[in-house]
């Protein structure tokens, strides 16, 4: 060895003994704030308890203010409580591995400085300087970015221009440090390559460790913007939504704190995704499916399940598939908002509103009550109307009813004790029949009204919908509906969009999301290579220029997932020449023609066996459709051992899984097994779907129908 080379060994080696005494004296920091942060938090539980004592003596003879006190009292002290429930989590999890990164930087006329990035922010109560920096902070963005050099972060006073003089990657477990790497250019290969060679796991985990530039661009993207990834299979698009969530509440929590809708493709998917916000502190977000979403307002409308409507799709039933075509169109859009402009034009004809045969409002006076409240909704503004006709009708008995009451006193006013004694009865009957005869009247007034009802937006479309069964492309026309007709909000107020799988969402989902949370911020996420379901022209998610404001596009055309074998083959299926497959090689895609089902059951079972024998932990078994799936589930069940997911509220748990297609998107697996008919294997985007699944090895086999 040169003195070169010794000198070069002798410095890395003082320079890891320096970062394991750094790794050290941070946990033992990070322990005494724990203890101070549980110590906080049985204080405030001891004090709420002594100040609920002291305020049951004060107002014990004031039930108002004891009431206004506990409401103030228990919402201060259980945010204050919450505040240090979260820290303590975030101390607990950080206490085994404090950071992933350091960035050393120069600001200009100051010192060198560098800090320390972690899944949290730890800042000791008396120190300026914070021990760690949490990834999500303007400063950490550093870390970030691509080359050494010139850069610059976000301030609250604005842009600061820097220096980045130098970045380190650690990989810390169990308070030990592993390894550390320096990078001079984007987050190293070293650790990059290790996470994505290691298995897939049955839940989506976060990537603080691994985010690179244009992932980090996407995800510090300002708040009100709205942002449309285009992303390929296994580029991220998912993982940067979420992280871009827990990033913008890490930000902006006053503002957006249990205002966050995530809006994912299905309850499969949902669960998959479920635990990424909370391994990175966010708990509580709203994650449904549009389907839920809509369901949750409409209540009781009813659609076929995902799975009939998809295997209609898949089997390209040509009626279904021509509904919808329509149904996802611009013109249907202009059909309903037709069908809009004449209700408001024709729905309501016009009527006096007599009272006792009298005319109490003319017709031309409702008229200018409907000129009147023309900016409402046509039914809120009907509701409207018929509130001021009902107060008339009101104005009108009370009138009456005072006539009555005073020709009664004045009757028994002219009466003598005699005469009281002998008719008083009577004249009292006499005014119970009066007030009886109002009554019916008022009825009858109010019930002359009912040309002011309207029909349910349900049962208008299922006119228009000729009452046939309902779709998913159903609930975003009920919903426009009842957002023209009736003005439907949500009761929730949302400040921030996310929506994945959107290359399956139609312009009308789009616009009605937009009217429903009125919300300025989304982020928007999806693969237009991936849409199975028809569409004419082009996808929606890449045409919302029009539809919501400060629109910007992103394309992401590395694939983080798969090996570039698998990558290169799924392309084929699509021919997208942007596809950058990172370079992580592995076995080349195994494809076999298969012409017996003993030889079918043989093969898959010799496959599952070599894929787990190789330390595959999760292996799929993909087919075409839910028909399929069942019918090899079934012919392979005593040979190989799998969880048949065929259902939306079937869990995905690590394993051997088979599934149908539509129900894999969004998920990875260590080895996946395709399975696919001679005549099909063509289908581009399904393929391509179902291919793009597999992150080491993929298997196709080709059969033939009848064989199963």
């Amino acid at each position: 060895m040169s003195n070169k080379d010794y000198e070069s060994e002798v410095e890395k080696e003082l320079q890891l003994e320096s970062e394991r005494q750094k790794l050290e004296d941070t946990i033992k920091k990070i322990k005494e704030e724990i203890r101070v942060y549980i110590d906080k938090r049985t204080n405030i539980t001891e004090s709420l308890v002594d100040a609920r004592k002291r305020a049951l003596d004060d107002y014990r003879d004031d039930e108002d203010k004891l009431i206004e006190y506990f409401d103030h009292e228990r919402y201060v002290r259980e945010e204050t409580f919450k505040s240090f429930d979260r820290k303590l989590r975030e101390l607990t999890i950080l206490q085994s591995a404090p950071y992933f990164g350091k960035v050393k930087f120069k600001e200009k006329e100051y010192d060198e400085e560098e800090v320390y990035i972690g899944r949290f922010g730890v800042t000791q109560e008396d120190a300026y300087e914070p021990l760690v920096v949490d990834w999500r902070a303007p400063i950490a963005a550093l870390f970030y970015k691509g080359k050494l050099g010139e850069a610059e972060y976000e301030a609250p006073m604005g842009k600061v221009p820097v220096d980045i003089l130098g970045k380190r990657q650690f990989i810390i477990k169990r308070e030990k440090l592993i390894g550390m790497f320096d990078s001079e250019v984007d987050v190293k290969d070293e650790i990059l390559q290790m996470v994505l060679s290691e298995n897939a796991s049955e839940k989506l985990k976060d990537i603080i460790m691994t985010i690179q530039e244009e992932q980090d661009n996407i995800i510090r993207q300002p708040r009100e913007k709205s942002l449309v990834v285009n992303g390929i299979a296994g580029s991220g698009k998912t993982t940067i939504a979420l992280h871009r969530v827990a990033y913008l509440l890490y930000n902006y929590r006053k503002i957006l704190q249990d205002k966050v809708l995530i809006l994912g493709p299905n309850s499969i998917f949902m669960e998959y995704i479920s635990t990424v916000l909370p391994s990175l502190g966010e708990i509580g977000v709203r994650q449904q499916t549009f389907a839920q979403f809509a369901q949750d307002i409409l209540e009781s409308v009813e659609i076929i399940s995902s799975k009939a409507y998809m295997d209609k799709v898949i089997n390209k039933d040509e009626e279904f598939i021509k509904e919808i075509l329509y149904k996802t169109s611009d013109m249907f859009i202009a059909e309903l908002d037709k069908f809009i402009n004449t209700l408001n034009e024709k729905y309501f004809i016009l009527k006096d509103l007599s009272f006792d045969n009298n005319l109490l409002v003319s017709k031309v006076v409702i008229e200018e009550l409907f000129q009147y409240y023309k900016a409402m909704p046509l039914f809120r503004r009907s509701a409207k109307v018929k509130r001021i006709l009902f107060s008339k009708i009101r104005d009108e008995r009370d009138n009456r009813f005072r006539e009555i009451e005073k020709w009664y006193k004045e009757s028994l006013e002219k009466m003598n004790l005699e005469e009281r004694n002998r008719e008083g009865s009577n004249l009292s009957f006499k005014r119970r029949i009066k007030i009886r005869e109002l009554i019916k009247k008022v009825l009858e007034a109010k019930a002359s009204l009912s040309w002011l009802d309207n029909e349910s937006c349900i049962d208008l479309y299922n006119g228009i919908n000729r009452n046939k069964i309902l779709i998913i492309d159903d609930l975003a026309p009920i919903l426009y509906l009842k957002i023209k007709l009736e003005g439907l909000k949500l009761k929730e107020e949302i400040k921030h969009v996310v929506i994945d799988e959107a290359q399956d969402y139609s312009l009308l989902q789009f616009m009605v999301i937009r009217e429903l949370t009125n919300s300025k911020g989304y982020t928007i996420v999806g693969d237009k290579n991936q849409r199975m379901i028809p569409i004419s022209g082009e996808v929606p998610m890449m045409k919302l220029q029009d539809v919501l404001e400060q629109v910007e596009y992103f394309n992401l055309n590395k694939s983080y997932r798969s090996t570039k074998e698998i990558m290169e083959y799924a392309n084929k299926f699509i021919g997208d020449d942007k596809i950058v497959p990172l370079v992580r090689s592995g076995k080349n895609v195994s494809e076999k023609s298969i012409d017996s089902k003993e030889l079918l059951v043989e093969e898959i079972s010799s496959i599952v066996k070599e894929l787990s024998n190789e330390g595959l932990e999760s292996i799929a078994i993909i087919c075409k459709n839910a028909e399929i799936t069942d019918k090899i589930a079934y012919i392979i069940r005593n040979r190989v051992t799998v969880k048949v997911i065929d259902k939306e509220d079937v869990i995905y748990t690590k394993g051997q899984v088979i599934m149908p297609s539509y129900f894999a998107k969004g998920l990875e697996f260590d080895g996946v097994i395709v399975i696919t008919e001679e005549e099909d294997s063509k289908l581009n985007k399904m393929m391509y779907v179902m291919s793009t699944r597999a992150l080491h090895q993929l298997h196709v086999l080709k059969i033939n129908k009848s064989i199963i």
